[in-house]
């Protein structure tokens, strides 16, 4: 697949501006306009080339051009690039489809489930920008914003139904210090990205309450079988979930310090309620909005998923921390490969 690439990415938190950064430094020949919803952020990229409030210490490409205005950043552009919280989305692809250009090809960098309707968010781009899944990709995996702005090296997935739209979508975002691999599975891609959220507060709720590292570590590979069995149950495909996108975004979303849910969870381990930890929390963490919805569609598609169950007793305050342990592994005992 061949074309003109004007690339625009809306969403100027953490990953999104670290991916203007992925595709200013893959494209060094290209504008990448940069969308913000905060004047001051806007002003700093432009003056300064650093985003402060999200990625302090990062120096950003010159490239890099943002703006407040939606209808500016989308014009012409044939590659947009979605970074918003999931809960907003709708809303807010709503009041842009109307900038859109008819070819434009839209990616999807969001790990979470729409609330009340359980749809992933490609589902949510092509209902309301009323396009095909062939100008739909999804990019997931181990992608901890920091470390990528730092050019630490990388690898990830880029997922759409066209393998050859993926190719274009990862052709245009291969710096040195990330490799994107392509796939077809966007469901598999899509829901690895989303559970591991869930599965990341339970091992921060594990480490708050100082449980060892055999817990986080069962909690892991448990939450992978849990994660996979949602997948399977949806059309994904079980490959896709020992890969980058699966097994490697979990990993580090339930091991590592900068993960937003992780730290999410450990708060609540560590005896604050929700309401302490959303005020602690200077960006999103998905787990928190998105479990009440992984749990409801499982519930639907009869997929268990106790680890899920228990994360979502707790944040809807129906169960303590102190009474999560018992519930974390709560399946009757069987084969280990039998069904996940």
């Amino acid at each position: 697949m061949k074309r003109e690439a004007r690339l625009a990415v809306l969403g100027a938190g953490s990953w999104g501006t670290t991916f203007a950064k992925i595709l200013a430094d893959a494209n060094p020949g290209l504008t990448i306009r940069l969308w913000g919803r905060r004047t001051e952020v806007v002003t700093e990229i432009n003056t300064e080339h650093r985003n402060s409030s999200y990625l302090p210490g990062i120096e950003l490409p010159g490239n890099i051009v943002a703006s407040d205005s939606v209808a500016e950043v989308l014009h012409e552009a044939t590659l947009v690039v979605l970074a918003v919280p999931a809960q907003s989305l709708r809303p807010q692809l709503a009041l842009w489809r109307e900038h859109l250009a008819e070819d434009a090809v839209v990616v999807s960098l969001m790990k979470g489930l729409e609330l009340g309707t359980d749809a992933r968010m490609s589902e949510v781009i092509a209902q309301e920008l009323a396009i095909p899944a062939d100008r739909i990709a999804v990019v997931s995996g181990p992608n901890l914003a920091m470390e990528i702005a730092r050019c630490e090296p990388t690898a990830s997935v880029v997922a759409c139904t066209d393998q050859a739209v993926a190719s274009w979508v990862a052709s245009l975002c291969t710096p040195q210090y990330f490799r994107p691999y392509t796939n077809t599975d966007v469901i598999g891609v899509e829901i690895g990205g989303i559970v591991k959220n869930v599965i990341a507060l339970a091992v921060g709720i594990c480490e708050g309450k100082e449980m060892g590292d055999n817990t986080k570590a069962s909690v892991i590979t448990r939450g992978l079988a849990e994660t996979t069995r949602l997948a399977l149950a949806l059309g994904g495909e079980s490959d896709t979930m020992a890969g980058l996108a699966g097994l490697g975004d979990l990993v580090a979303t339930c091991s590592s310090p900068l993960s937003r849910n992780h730290g999410a969870g450990r708060l609540l381990g560590q005896g604050l309620s929700l309401a302490e930890v959303n005020s602690q929390m200077t960006q999103t963490a998905e787990g928190i909005k998105s479990g009440r919805a992984v749990h409801d569609l499982a519930s639907k598609l009869g997929v268990e998923m106790p680890i899920t169950a228990a994360v979502v007793a707790v944040l809807d305050g129906k169960l303590s921390v102190d009474g999560l342990g018992p519930l974390l592994l709560a399946r009757e005992l069987k084969s280990e490969g039998e069904s996940a």
